[in-house]
C-alpha cells in the first residue's frame, strides 16, 4: 500500500515537472533578424511582439555579436526617451543574451550603443501569468461614466386659449323727445263759447242803448 502511494505521488511529481517545462517557451526576437538595427526601424519588433504571447517563465533569446549589440531592460520612462541612465538591472554586453521573464505586466529592452536605441533597436512586451491569460494592462481604466436618469418633465397642459370679450363700451343715452300732448278740444271749443255768448251780450247792450 505504501509503496502504490509513492509511486502516486512520483507520479504527480513528474507531470506536473513535464507540464512546467512544456509551459516555457524560448522566443528569438527578432527571428532571423535577430537582435540589431532594424532597416524598417522599431516597427519590425513590435510586429515580431505582436504575433506571440509571453508567459512568465518564458526566455527571450537576443542574438548579437559580442561587442557589436547589447541588451538592458529599463522603465517605460526611459524606454521612449532612449535614456540609460536608469536601468533595470545590468546591461549584457556578451551576445547572444538569453533572459528569462520573471513577472507579468510589461517588459521593455533596448541597445544602449551609440544611437541603436534611437535607429529602433528596442522591443517592448507584455507577459501573462499563465497561459492564455489576458496580460495586465500598464494604465488604470477609467471608470464607467456615471448614467443619471433624469426623468423628462411632462410639459402642463396648455391652457385653452379663450377669444377676448369685448368690453362693453359706455350707453348712450339717447335722449328721449318729451312727446307734446296736444291741446284738448274741448277747452278751446268752451272757450269759444264764453266768448260768443259774452259778445252777444255787449252787442245787445249797445243796441238797447241806443234803442
Amino acid at each position: 500500500m505504501v509503496r502504490l502511494l509513492s509511486m502516486a505521488v512520483i507520479g504527480v511529481v513528474m507531470a506536473a515537472m513535464l507540464h512546467y517545462s512544456a509551459a516555457q517557451t524560448a522566443h528569438v526576437v527578432g527571428d532571423t533578424t535577430g537582435w540589431t538595427v532594424p532597416t524598417g526601424g522599431a516597427a519590425v519588433y513590435t510586429s515580431w511582439a505582436s504575433g506571440r504571447q509571453f508567459v512568465v517563465g518564458d526566455t527571450l533569446v537576443f542574438n548579437f555579436l559580442t561587442n557589436d549589440h547589447d541588451v538592458v531592460e529599463l522603465s517605460k520612462e526611459s524606454f521612449d526617451a532612449c535614456d540609460f541612465s536608469s536601468t533595470i538591472g545590468n546591461i549584457i554586453t556578451t551576445g547572444p543574451a538569453n533572459i528569462t521573464i520573471t513577472t507579468a505586466g510589461n517588459h521593455y529592452y533596448v541597445c544602449t550603443i551609440g544611437r541603436h536605441c534611437a535607429g529602433g533597436q528596442k522591443l517592448a512586451i507584455s507577459a501573462s501569468a499563465t497561459p492564455g491569460a489576458s496580460p495586465p494592462s500598464s494604465s488604470t481604466a477609467p471608470p464607467p461614466p456615471s448614467t443619471t436618469n433624469t426623468t423628462p418633465s411632462t410639459p402642463s397642459p396648455t391652457a385653452e386659449v379663450c377669444p377676448p370679450t369685448e368690453a362693453p363700451g359706455p350707453k348712450t343715452n339717447t335722449p328721449i323727445s318729451p312727446t307734446a300732448t296736444p291741446p284738448s278740444q274741448g277747452g278751446d271749443n268752451s272757450s269759444s263759447a264764453v266768448f260768443a255768448s259774452v259778445f252777444v251780450s255787449l252787442i245787445s247792450l249797445v243796441v238797447s242803448f241806443f234803442l
